[in-house]
């Protein structure tokens, strides 16, 4: 069942929230990128996101992974600290519209014993085939 959340970086001046159902599931994934950051993702709607303070303080690395004429991929970043909080792309099928990435660890008011019930989809972004899982994803 979808919950709103609140999150933040770690500094504090980037805050948002939004509606996901953590128990629906998460992903790590093997990309180059998310591999080096850990980032831990609930993917949500565009409209089930909404940045509340900081706008100013973020940073926006536009990635395009390989065979892509243009970027998808902004990732975010809160200027003052390095966290990413969220990311945010395109069109995604799935969920029928743009989307962000929000980064699970960032959400403030989960409890621990939450974050270790929530399901993790290991994703092999590696091999560009987000719906399987890497051969060795134990790590993620």
């Amino acid at each position: 069942m979808k919950k709103t959340h609140r999150g933040s970086c770690h500094c504090g001046a980037v805050r948002f929230e939004c509606e996901v159902d953590l128990s629906a599931g998460t992903t790590r994934c093997n990309c180059s990128f998310c591999r080096k950051a850990r980032f831990w993702m609930a993917l949500v709607r565009d409209a089930d996101f909404r940045v509340l303070e900081g706008k100013d303080a973020l940073t926006d690395y536009r990635h395009t992974p390989a065979g892509m004429a243009e970027p998808f991929l902004h990732l975010t970043f809160c200027s003052r600290c390095g966290v990413r909080p969220f990311s945010s792309g395109g069109m995604l099928p799935q969920l029928g519209s743009p989307f962000y990435a929000v980064n699970v660890a960032c959400l403030d008011d989960v409890s621990d014993e939450e974050l270790s019930a929530t399901p993790i989809h290991r994703a092999d972004g590696r091999n560009r085939d987000w719906e399987a899982s890497p051969e060795h994803g134990e790590y993620l």
